[in-house]
């Protein structure tokens, strides 16, 4: 025999709107952040719409032996200087171009800390080029429509998570376009 319970009007309002609340939550991701990745040399995961959504946001693939590998100092430099205004450089460490990422992670963040004191979130050794794209990069090229061709392409998020910006390796970060640009969504 099945037992009915009956709640108060109240605690049935309450109930339904818990439950509303919960579901919005979870819709409330923006699907490029809608993504659980891996610290750089570290066990930590990090959800990267809890830690960063409502943020702008410049997603780039990194790497250690390249002709772009100076493009940390700007990206550092454009991280501390927007970070109060809620502006977040988040670097990928790719070795899909040229061979130019061969250690692994400890090396990576060794070389990253010592050299550029690099203070932007880093996280693991990711694949970005198309067709072995990691699923946060592969959504990323598809609204873009561009994937990246080399290292240090970037991506930059606006406040709602809506891609803003795909900007070729070439185009240092510190570039008056790029800076004019961040300020305009910050």
């Amino acid at each position: 025999m099945i037992k009915l319970v009956l709640l108060p009007a109240h605690a049935l309002v309450l109930l339904l709107t818990s439950q509303y609340l919960f579901a919005q939550e979870n819709v409330s991701c923006p699907e490029t952040l809608n993504f659980v990745k891996q610290k750089l040399a570290k066990p930590d995961k990090v959800d990267l719409c809890d830690e960063y959504k409502g943020k702008v946001v410049m997603i780039v693939n990194t790497a250690s032996f390249c002709g772009f590998t100076p493009q940390y100092k700007s990206l550092e430099a454009l991280y501390r200087r927007y970070k109060p205004n809620g502006f977040v450089v988040l670097g990928f460490p790719s070795n899909d171009f040229g061979d130019q990422e061969p250690g692994d992670e400890e090396k990576i963040k060794a070389f990253c800390d010592r050299t550029f004191n690099v203070q932007f979130p880093m996280f693991q050794k990711t694949s970005v080029k198309r067709g072995t794209n990691d699923p946060l990069y592969k959504k990323l090229a598809t609204l873009s429509g561009e994937h990246p061709q080399w290292n240090f392409h970037k991506y930059l998020l606006d406040r709602n998570g809506k891609l803003a910006a795909s900007i070729p390796s070439k185009v240092d970060p510190s570039s008056a376009a790029i800076v004019d640009k961040i300020e305009s969504l910050l």
